[in-house]
């Protein structure tokens, strides 16, 4: 019987341990920051947009704006966020000339908004004119770094190159000239003028005239180093320098020298008669933007995965990372159709998710152009398709976060992922080719993950050793050991859940041989991992906890169950191709339902004609059950045999008569635990209705696979088999792999201490025997 080996995630994976009482506490008070306000709140100056308000507040403003796109999950956008919020209070005195606003574009409502705002990863800053028209007007604000004075710089220069109407709350930025001085307090009501002498390229003066744009009775204005007249006319020799003019015609010198802006404002708002006006409103009234409904904590236990973990990450990867873009051509299209592939080859999903990738997967195969509208059609759950379907918002159990902006997604991308080459490497022979999913995942992660910088960081971790991987094995370990790198390199920062820290992992009160001490060293030990990895990330170490099929499924369920009578319209699989066998409990649930629909006078299935059957469809072939007896029953009362209960749908008859006797030949195999893995299937039985059944049972919380010992196998055909040992199963019944080792270590030492102490005895009583057979003198 497999051991249920834990599983703490490194860093973004790892849940800590609670004990009884906090869990049922938590169960019932949801968790500080369940109200997701992304990152940022009201009381920050800035504008929170949404999908409702953005296009409103931005295009046809008088106010020049710039943008924060984000995604509140990403590391780079959580580190970046405080020095936006500085950003926003140290030049909240521009408004409404410069308007700062923000969207979280991890919002499932944002993502369309984002997409056609042209937003393909995170932080992305966007500057609009006043006035601008679409979305494609605005322009990409690149700044020299993340401080705050390199983005005010940046701002000023954008502004500065506006083209067309000049934004009407805005001040002059350009120098003043002689001229304009001459006749100045003739055309402006002001009582001051501030004049700043500086170099050509200060930013002092610009800076200091927009923090005075809210201040009424005075003006500032720059006169730069290269104006030799009014320089030689003020007598300026250090820069900067200040002077304040009056309009009775007085002039004195701004004690201030030093390239100081906060003395330069504190002097000029402390002038008498100086005033901060009320005139301002802002364009949009602060919004709290898109809230999310509270959402109640899930105590996960770190020693399982979670179904609803790595499948929230498939649907982020596709409805919201690969629905960005407006056209999918190319190396990213091509990345794209690899990583489709692989997941229909490996991800071991529920039967409806694998039946909803391999749709996907067969209409985009021969494509050369995707745009954005036919992905999102083809990502749409059908009703057409019952049986194919992929839940509409992620669920986050033991990736969910203290907060709403920790881990979530990374963190389930990773778990996939991990899933994925442990998957590899336990489905293929040792001598297989090298991993497909190590470089199906580098060409994702460079086309579509949204935090950039994570990706360029991924990228160079790839460029320095992926091609140095010869195996399967070697990519789980080469991906265990990036991961611990990046937890390493963002342990203690700002994306760094405090309830779950990143740490190395695996720790040892879940792997306690995969750490060794040499000479003083702690080491790893990468055969103990290999080994944990493979148990770990085994798909019966797969749970179904807070998994709920959607409303309108269920209704199509229950009309299918009645109806169907869980007749052969396709080959039901396991969750990610093989098949299982064994009778559980809930299985003799399947007869009598079965049963149901049976009529009474014949005996035989009554099956309904569907538009999907063919006239040469084979006839309803029952389960093939394998008799245990009670106490292995009750044992096994957890596991669910989906697999063996039909043929192909579309087999002709031709193919019949063979098709039987393989399957006899299967059945044969039965006993002896054998059973054949097959990967092809286009429709099948659907799943919910037989985990809603386990649900009412009160089997919700156990998974519905592999509780049975497995090994795979390569026949002489080439095809991967399962050898599954029931004996072992049952013997081994409430004791790990670790008891039944120290049993049998024991056992030979008793043995071989027996065998030493008969030996001792025998040599000692032929010695005595042939003493007393010498001749005395």
């Amino acid at each position: 019987m497999p051991r249920r080996l834990s599983r703490a995630r490194p860093g973004l994976l790892a849940p800590p341990a609670c004990v009884f009482l906090s869990s049922f506490f938590l169960l019932l008070v949801p968790m500080p920051g369940a109200l997701s306000l992304g990152l940022y709140s009201p009381d920050d100056p800035l504008v929170l947009l949404s999908a409702d308000t953005l296009e409103r507040s931005v295009l046809n403003s008088s106010s020049a704006w710039v943008v924060e796109f984000y995604a509140s999950w990403c590391g780079h956008c959580i580190q970046f966020s405080p020095t936006w919020k500085a950003l926003a209070n140290d030049i909240k005195d521009w408004r409404p000339a410069v308007m700062l606003g923000v969207v979280d574009c991890a919002e499932m409502t944002s993502q369309k908004i984002c997409s056609e705002f042209g937003i393909t990863g995170y932080p992305t800053l966007k500057f609009y004119k006043a006035f601008s028209k679409k979305p494609e007007d605005g322009i990409r604000l690149y700044h020299h770094g993340d401080d705050i004075r390199s983005l005010r710089e940046s701002i000023i220069t954008s502004v500065e190159r506006h083209e067309g109407v000049w934004p009407p709350a805005c001040p002059p930025l350009q120098p003043i000239s002689a001229a304009e001085l001459h006749g100045f307090f003739h055309t402006k009501n002001v009582t001051y003028l501030a004049l700043i002498f500086e170099k050509d390229d200060s930013f002092l003066g610009r800076e200091v005239t927009l923090d005075m744009l809210q201040y009424e009775n005075i003006a500032v204005r720059r006169v730069i180093k290269s104006n030799e007249e009014l320089v030689k006319s003020f007598n300026v020799t250090t820069f900067p320098s200040g002077f304040l003019l009056v309009k009775n015609g007085s002039c004195s010198s701004i004690p201030v020298h030093v390239d100081s802006r906060p003395l330069y404002t504190d002097f000029l708002k402390r002038l008498p008669g100086v005033f901060k006006g009320d005139s301002f409103k802002p364009t949009v009234p602060p919004s709290v933007g898109p809230l999310t409904t509270p959402v109640p904590w899930r105590v996960a236990d770190r020693k399982k995965l979670y179904m609803a973990d790595v499948e929230s990450a498939v649907l982020y990867t596709l409805r919201m990372e690969a629905a960005r873009f407006l056209s999918l051509d190319k190396e990213r299209l091509s990345a794209l159709k690899q990583y489709v592939a692989v997941l229909v080859k490996y991800f071991p999903g529920r039967l409806m998710v694998m039946n909803y990738l391999r749709n996907v997967d067969s209409w985009l195969r021969p494509k050369t152009n995707v745009s954005q509208s036919e992905w999102k059609e083809a990502l749409r759950n059908k009703n057409e398709l019952p049986n194919a379907w992929l839940p509409e918002n992620p669920t986050w159990v033991g990736c969910q976060g203290s907060k709403p902006r920790f881990r979530g997604y990374p963190c389930g991308l990773w778990t996939l992922f991990h899933l994925l080459t442990v998957q590899e490497a336990l489905r293929s022979p040792r001598y297989a080719s090298p991993s497909e999913v190590l470089p199906t995942m580098r060409g994702y992660i460079q086309y579509f993950f949204g935090c950039r910088e994570c990706a360029d960081h991924f990228e160079g971790m790839a460029a320095e050793s992926m091609n140095k991987v010869r195996n399967k094995d070697g990519a789980v370990l080469w991906l265990w050991s990036r991961h611990n790198r990046v937890n390493a390199r963002l342990a203690g920062t700002a994306s760094d859940d405090p309830k779950f820290p990143k740490i190395q992992w695996p720790p040892q009160d879940l792997c306690w041989s995969c750490q060794i001490t040499i000479n003083g060293r702690r080491m790893w030990d990468e055969r103990a991992i290999l080994m944990f990895f493979k148990r770990h990330f085994s798909r019966g170490n797969i749970y179904l906890d807070f998994l709920k099929p959607e409303r309108g499924h269920l209704v199509r369920q229950g009309r299918d169950v009645e109806e169907r009578g869980y007749e052969a319209e396709g080959k039901l699989e396991e969750w990610g191709g093989g098949q299982q066998n064994g009778r559980g409990g809930e299985e003799e649930e399947f007869e009598e339902d079965k049963n149901r629909t049976e009529k009474p006078e014949s005996g035989r299935t009554e099956k309904k004609k569907s538009g999907l059957e063919r006239s040469g469809s084979p006839e309803v072939h029952k389960p093939s059950i394998v008799k245990m007896s009670t106490k292995t029953k009750e044992l096994e009362e957890n596991i669910v045999d989906l697999d063996n209960f039909s043929e192909h749908h579309y087999k002709s008859k031709a193919l019949k008569t063979a098709s039987e006797a393989s399957s006899r030949h299967r059945r044969s195999k039965r006993d002896a635990g054998l059973v054949l893995m097959e990967d092809e299937s286009d429709q099948s039985l659907n799943y919910d209705a037989v985990w809603g059944r386990l649900r009412q049972k009160g089997i919700g919380a156990q998974q519905l696979i592999g509780a049975m010992e497995e090994e795979e196998e390569v026949d002489k055909e080439g095809r991967i088999t399962l050898r599954r040992s029931q004996w072992l199963h049952i013997l081994g019944a409430g004791f790990s792999r670790l008891d039944v080792s120290l049993c049998i270590v024991l056992y030979f030492l008793s043995s071989m201490c027996l065998l030493g102490m008969y030996t001792f005895f025998r040599m000692r009583m032929r010695y005595r025997k042939g003493r007393l057979g010498f001749p005395s003198a």
